[in-house]
C-alpha cells in the first residue's frame, strides 16, 4: 500500500489494486516461478482461463450442480441405451444379409429414378444416411406415436388402408401400428397440400375428395379415394417431386417419415423399384417419364393364373388392363388364335379406351403372373392418345 501511495491515481484505483489485482497476480506468478515454463505467456493465460472456468463452477448453486448431474447420467443412460440399440441392429442386419449383390441392391434403394427429380431445386432435406443403421430402421426398438382415435376413425381408417398399394399387403400387427400413428387432416377446396421443392416428412392417404398433382405447372395426376400421394421424398429423401393441390373438399390421414421407414419403406421400395424397371421396358409406355411410370407401378395389382385359365373373355366388359410379368398367354376369336403374348405384352386396353366388349378371350398357356389396373386408375394414369397411337404401332 506504500508503494501505491506514491501513484497519483483515486483511492478507489488503489483499492481495486490491493484487493482485486494483487490477490490474482501473486497465485499466478507462485504458478510460473513453480514450474518455471519456457513462455510463461502462454502458462498464465492457461492458468487464466481454468481459474475462470473454476470461479463460475463454484459460483453455481447446489441446485444448479444437482441439476447438471441428473441431466449428465440421463444423458449417459440415453447413449448406452442408442448404443444397444445400435448393436442389435448391427446383428440384425447380420442376420437377415444374404449375400453382397442383395447388398449393393440396398444401398441404392434410396436413389430416384433416372430423370425423377428433373431440375428441381436442391432445398430442406436431402439425405438422412444415419437412418439406414438408426435406431428407427430397427422395429424392437421403435416406439410409434399414437394419436388418439374414435372407433369410427380407425373402421374408416383401416377400409381407406386395405384399398391402398402401399399398405394392402401390412401385416395385421403393422397395420394397427400404422392406423395408430396417423392423423386426419381435413382440406378444403383449392387448398395446397405441400408444393414441388418442399422438403417432406410425411405422406398423406386419401380418404374422401379429389386432389391434383402438378409438376412444373402440369397436372401430371389425379388423386382420389385410397390414392397416396407424398412418398417420393420418404422413399427417396428427395424434395417433393410435385405440388398437391385439392380440387374438392376433403380428408387425408398423413404418416410421419419415422413410422414410415419403420414399418412400411422396405416393402414399398423393392415393389416399385421391381415395377418400374419392368414397365419401363413395355414398348407401350416408352414416353412415360420416370414419375409417371412411378405412379403407374404403384397401381399395379399382381395376380397368379394357372395353365388354361381364361383371364378375359370375348364379349364381356373389360374392367382392367394386363401386362404379363411371366408365362405365357393366348388370344382366341370365336375359338380361332389370333395372338400370342409373353412376357412384357399387355392386352385388354382397347376395351377400357374405347368402352367396348372384349374383342377376344385370353387364356394362360403356361402357369402366369399378370399385373392388371384397374379401369379408374388406367383412365387416370395413362395418355389414351398415347395408347391407341402405342396400339396401332405394336400390334
Amino acid at each position: 500500500m506504500e508503494n501505491l501511495d506514491s501513484l497519483k491515481i483515486s483511492e478507489e484505483k488503489k483499492k481495486y489494486i490491493v484487493d482485486q489485482l494483487n490477490p490474482l497476480l501473486e497465485e499466478m506468478v507462485a504458478e510460473c516461478i513453480q514450474r518455471m515454463p519456457p513462455d510463461p505467456v502462454v502458462l498464465m493465460q492457461e492458468w487464466l482461463e481454468e481459474k475462470k472456468i473454476k470461479d463460475e463452477d463454484a459460483q453455481l448453486s447446489l441446485d444448479e450442480k444437482e441439476r447438471l448431474e441428473a441431466e449428465n447420467k440421463a444423458l449417459a443412460v440415453q447413449v448406452e441405451k442408442v448404443k444397444g440399440q445400435l448393436h442389435e441392429a448391427s446383428k440384425m442386419a447380420a442376420v437377415k444379409h444374404d449375400d453382397e449383390e442383395e447388398e449393393e441392391e440396398d444401398d441404392e434403394l434410396d436413389e430416384p429414378p433416372p430423370g425423377f427429380g428433373g431440375d428441381m431445386p436442391s432445398k430442406g432435406r436431402q439425405s438422412v444416411s444415419a437412418e439406414a443403421y438408426g435406431q428407427w430402421n430397427v422395429k424392437k426398438a421403435f416406439v410409434p406415436p399414437v394419436v388418439a382415435k374414435s372407433d369410427d376413425q380407425k373402421d374408416r381408417l383401416k377400409a381407406v388402408l386395405t384399398r391402398s398399394f402401399m399398405f394392402s399387403a401390412l401385416e395385421p400387427n403393422d397395420l394397427n401400428i400404422v392406423v395408430g400413428a396417423m392423423k386426419e387432416v381435413p382440406v378444403a377446396v383449392d387448398e395446397s397440400v405441400f408444393d414441388q421443392g418442399d422438403a417432406g416428412d410425411f405422406l398423406f392417404v386419401i380418404e374422401s375428395g379429389k386432389f391434383d398433382c402438378v409438376k412444373d405447372d402440369v397436372v401430371v395426376k389425379t388423386c382420389e379415394s385410397g390414392d397416396v400421394f407424398g412418398e417420393l421424398a420418404l422413399l427417396y429423401n428427395c424434395p417433393r417431386a410435385a405440388t398437391v393441390k385439392s380440387k374438392e373438399q376433403g380428408v387425408c390421414w398423413k404418416l410421419d417419415r419415422e413410422t414410415f421407414n419403420a414399418i412400411v419403406k422396405e416393402a414399398a421400395q423393392k415393389k416399385r423399384q421391381r415395377y418400374d424397371a419392368f414397365l419401363a421396358k413395355v414398348p407401350l409406355l416408352q414416353n412415360m417419364d420416370a414419375y409417371e411410370r412411378s405412379q403407374l407401378a404403384d397401381a399395379l395389382r399382381s395376380e397368379n393364373f394357372n395353365e388354361g385359365q381364361v383371364i378375359v373373355s370375348e364379349g364381356e366388359v373389360g374392367q382392367k388392363f394386363y401386362i404379363i410379368e411371366e408365362g405365357e398367354a393366348t388370344a382366341t376369336k370365336t375359338g380361332v388364335q389370333v395372338m400370342s403374348y409373353g412376357i412384357g405384352d399387355y392386352f385388354g386396353e382397347l376395351a377400357l379406351i374405347r368402352n367396348q366388349p372384349r374383342a377376344a378371350t385370353v387364356t394362360c398357356k403356361t402357369v402366369a403372373k399378370i399385373l392388371s389396373v384397374d379401369k379408374a386408375s388406367f383412365n387416370r394414369l395413362l395418355n389414351v392418345s398415347d395408347l391407341l397411337e402405342g396400339s396401332a404401332k405394336y400390334k
